[in-house]
C-alpha cells in the first residue's frame, strides 16, 4: 500500500479568515477506484473536505487529478467501479451528473465551455434556465466587473482570463455547494492568475467550497488551505497547503518543483 503523507490540519487554519478548520466534513471521497475502459485510473483516492475550504489537488501530469474531478462530477468517463463520495450526507456515488449537478456539484473543465454564438449574459441566463439558482447577475456583475461591462458580447470572444471568469461565473449563477476548478490558470498572465485567485477568496468566503486541480502548484497552494497530492491515480500526501510550500523535498519528490 503507497504510504500517504498525513499532516492534522488542527491548527493550519488562520481561524480569523476561515471557519473550515472547525466546520464538520462537507464531502468526503472514500476509495473511489475509476477506470477508463480497462484503464485503472483513479486507484482508490479517498480524502474529506471542510465546507468552505480550498482545496488543491496537484501531482505530476498523469497522475489522475483531472479523472478525479470528473469522478465527483460523476461524469460517464472515468466509470467509477468502487467507493464513496458524499456531499452533505447525499451519496454522489449513486447519482448521475445532472444529478450531482442539482446535489450542488459544479465542474468548470480546462477549456471552459463557453458557448458559442451566445453574449456573456446569455451564457449566464441558460445556465439559470433550471432550477436550483444561484447567484443574480448583479451578484455576479459585482464580483465580475469586467463581465458587466462585456455583458453583450459574445463569449467566445473575450480574453482567456475573462472566458475563465465567465465560466466560474456561470457555475455561480446555479446554486452551488462544490465547484471543481480544472486548470483555471492555464495560459493566463500572471497578474490576471492572481485576480482570479482574489476571485476563488471572495467565494470561499460565501461558503462555498472549492477543489483546484493546477499545474501552478505554487500558485494554487499559496490560494489553498489544504493540499492532496495524487502520484499515479493514488493520495501520496493529505495535509495543509503550507507545509508544501515550505517543505521543498515534498515538493521536489511528488511536484517538480
Amino acid at each position: 500500500m503507497t504510504h500517504v503523507e498525513h499532516k492534522s490540519i488542527d491548527g493550519t487554519f488562520d481561524k480569523q479568515r476561515n471557519m473550515a478548520a472547525t466546520a464538520a466534513k462537507f464531502l468526503s471521497v472514500w476509495d473511489i477506484r475509476a477506470y477508463y475502459g480497462e484503464s485503472y485510473i483513479v486507484q482508490g483516492v479517498s480524502f474529506d473536505i471542510h465546507e468552505g475550504e480550498i482545496l488543491a489537488l496537484l501531482g505530476r501530469n498523469g497522475a489522475g487529478k483531472t479523472s478525479t474531478l470528473r469522478t465527483i462530477a460523476r461524469l460517464d468517463n472515468p466509470t467509477l467501479k468502487h467507493g464513496e463520495i458524499w456531499l452533505d450526507h447525499k451519496p454522489l456515488h449513486e447519482m448521475k451528473s445532472h444529478q450531482a449537478a442539482q446535489a450542488g456539484i459544479a465542474l468548470v473543465p480546462e477549456d471552459r465551455r463557453i458557448i458559442p454564438g451566445l453574449t456573456v449574459e446569455e451564457n449566464l441566463l441558460l445556465a439559470q434556465i433550471a432550477p436550483p439558482k444561484g447567484w443574480s447577475l448583479e451578484r455576479i456583475y459585482e464580483l465580475f466587473p469586467r463581465l458587466g461591462e462585456r455583458r453583450k458580447q459574445e463569449g467566445t470572444t473575450l480574453s482567456g482570463g475573462e472566458q475563465q471568469m465567465l465560466a466560474i461565473a456561470r457555475a455561480l449563477a446555479r446554486d452551488i455547494k462544490v465547484l471543481l476548478l480544472d486548470e483555471p490558470y492555464e495560459g493566463l498572465a500572471p497578474v490576471i492568475v492572481q485576480e482570479i485567485a482574489k476571485t476563488l477568496s471572495v467565494i470561499r468566503d460565501q461558503g462555498i467550497t472549492t477543489i483546484i486541480v493546477e499545474q501552478n502548484a505554487v500558485a494554487a497552494l499559496k490560494l489553498a488551505d489544504r493540499a492532496v497530492i495524487l502520484d499515479t491515480g493514488t493520495v501520496v500526501y493529505d495535509g495543509s497547503a503550507q507545509e508544501v510550500l515550505d517543505d521543498e523535498a515534498l515538493r521536489a519528490k511528488y511536484l517538480a518543483i
